[in-house]
């Protein structure tokens, strides 16, 4: 795990000198939203979503300078997905990552055109000759990243999450929306590298498997951590779901279960990848790293 914790950092300090670059800086009436996108973006965040980006497009021998700027938009889209989770219309969170949130630190009128803003950027970096110089690979990733974060993806998931807080919904109805919520953005991660490098059918719905088991894992860690955690190791507040009276795969299953569900998730993760052989190795622990994550 100790290699895969390195490869992580090393992964996030590249990804956060490539957002660095792309984020926009001005002295102009603006300046004010440039400055919240950027506070929103960089010096934090364990840049997972991107990792799984340049550890799926090393599948394929892909360029590292395309591959990290595909996770820096990716980056751009989780963090703007951050932002507006924040909002008191929507999570009402205010700690994000050990600070205050975006709305908190700023006001909210500037938090959603932060967040609007770098929904933007993410399309306008994957749209860039600089990050394919193929047209067919830029259309194929804008697509792609368009149906996991809108209305069939992540928007859609939050848009049920927020109708569990007001009545009590099923396991299957739990799963779908994390399925979308979660799951789709990280299947974007975890597919872009056969996007960008032409990958067979069979290698594409390898990475689609990992991800979407990925993805689920990753959610019920996250609901023990809200159950069980500390905001001064999560970064962020806890308890908030159980206040809330939301339906969780905890709240459902229980601690204990939702803990062995998560590791059999993990398990089949890592199984899916197993016709890449070792090349695959750090995307098979990052599975385990997901569901024993204290943060």
């Amino acid at each position: 795990m100790t290699e895969l914790k390195d490869a992580i950092a090393s992964c996030a300090r590249e990804v956060e000198r490539v957002m660095e670059f792309l984020l926009p800086e001005a002295d102009d009436a603006e300046a004010r939203l440039f400055e919240a996108m950027r506070y929103s973006c960089l010096g934090g965040g364990k840049r997972l979503r991107p990792f799984i980006v340049v550890e799926s497009c090393k599948l394929f021998a892909v360029d590292p300078r395309c591959a990290y700027r595909v996770g820096a938009a990716l980056e751009f889209m989780h963090c703007y997905s951050l932002i507006h989770d924040d909002l008191p219309a929507m999570d009402d969170s205010d700690l994000r990552r050990g600070r205050p949130s975006c709305h908190k630190k700023f006001d909210e009128a500037t938090a959603i055109l932060a967040g609007d803003a770098l929904q933007a950027l993410a399309f306008e970096v994957l749209s860039a000759e600089e990050t394919s110089s193929d047209a067919w690979v830029r259309a194929q990733l804008v697509a792609g990243l368009a149906r996991a974060a809108g209305g069939t993806g992540m928007v859609g998931g939050q848009m049920i999450d927020l109708l569990a807080e007001e009545k009590e919904i099923d396991i299957g109805a739990i799963t779908r929306l994390q399925r979308m919520k979660t799951g789709e953005i990280f299947a974007f991660a975890a597919t872009s590298g056969a996007i960008m490098g032409h990958g067979s059918k069979r290698h594409t719905h390898a990475l689609h498997s990992f991800a979407q088991e990925l993805g689920l894992a990753f959610q019920i860690a996250d609901d023990l951590l809200d159950f069980e955690g500390d905001s001064n190791t999560t970064g962020k507040p806890v308890g908030q779901d159980v206040a809330a009276g939301k339906s969780t795969f905890v709240s459902i299953l229980g601690p204990e279960r939702a803990r062995s569900q998560a590791k059999l998730l993990a398990d089949q993760a890592a199984r899916a990848l197993d016709l890449f052989g070792e090349r695959a190795d750090l995307l098979k622990q990052v599975a385990a790293y997901v569901v024993d994550r204290t943060h």
